[in-house]
């Protein structure tokens, strides 16, 4: 009798691997396919290996790495291309299956986890309002580029940017970003970017101090207000008033 059973288990097994195997869109397949791999739906070595699974090598035979988002598969230019596509061309391996997938009807890609941008040329790592769009908030419209400066490829939030750890922007110091970092450099800045600081004014009151290194000035200065004065070290001391 159990051997009866074994037999009848193992031909049902047999039955259903040579069914995987001339019908595997049926047996095995995740799902329907997106629009363009329709004609795809009954070859699934097309795109997988045996065994394998999906390859990347497969899918460069017919999606050309420098056409991605400029040619169809059959080389004619796409009416409207996506905006975010043209980057392909500046990945260092053709790793599609690191972000793309199939089987999921409108959902037609996948990120595992979050894009990985080590994928990209060292270059275009720098370029990030090429895919990105720069968020609306009113400090955001002032800067153009350098994002890395504040964040991380890894992730978006939090930002490691604490202004008021290098400088407290009070009512009177509430002014544009490009006022004190020119050309939006944001490892660098200047004090003499209003009518109130000139270098001349800066030194002499400095001079008249006894203060002869002044070159930093949030080194001393951590805020607008004249009397809130930290020295090198991290002493403070009052600040003297100056009738101008």
């Amino acid at each position: 009798m159990n051997r009866i059973l074994k037999l009848i288990l193992a031909a049902n097994l047999l039955v259903l691997a040579v069914l995987a195997f001339v019908y595997p869109d049926l047996m095995v397949g995740p799902g329907k396919l997106i629009p363009g791999h329709q004609k795809l739906a009954t070859d699934c070595f097309a795109c997988h290996a045996p065994f394998g699974g999906a390859t990347s090598g497969r899918c460069t035979t017919c999606h050309k790495p420098e056409e991605v988002g400029r040619l169809t598969t059959a080389g004619q230019p796409i009416a409207k291309p996506l905006a975010s596509t043209p980057f392909h061309q500046k990945l260092i391996k053709d790793d599609c299956v690191a972000c793309h997938s199939d089987h999921a009807g409108v959902k037609r890609f996948r990120q595992e986890g979050r894009f990985n941008h080590a994928l990209l040329q060292a270059d275009s790592r720098q370029q990030c309002q090429t895919c990105h769009r720069s968020p609306a908030d009113s400090l955001h419209q002032q800067i153009t580029g350098n994002c890395n400066q504040c964040h991380s490829q890894e992730k978006w939030t939090p930002a490691t940017f604490d202004h008021d750890k290098h400088f407290l922007l009070d009512r009177d110091h509430n002014a544009k970003c490009a006022t004190c970092h020119v050309r939006n450099d944001y490892s660098r800045y200047t004090c003499y970017g209003c009518h109130e600081h000139t270098p001349e004014k800066i030194r002499r009151e400095h001079i008249e101090e006894g203060i002869r290194d002044f070159t930093n000035c949030v080194e001393c200065h951590r805020s607008g207000d004249e009397h809130d004065i930290r020295m090198p070290g991290g002493e403070g001391r009052r600040g003297k008033k100056h009738d101008d």
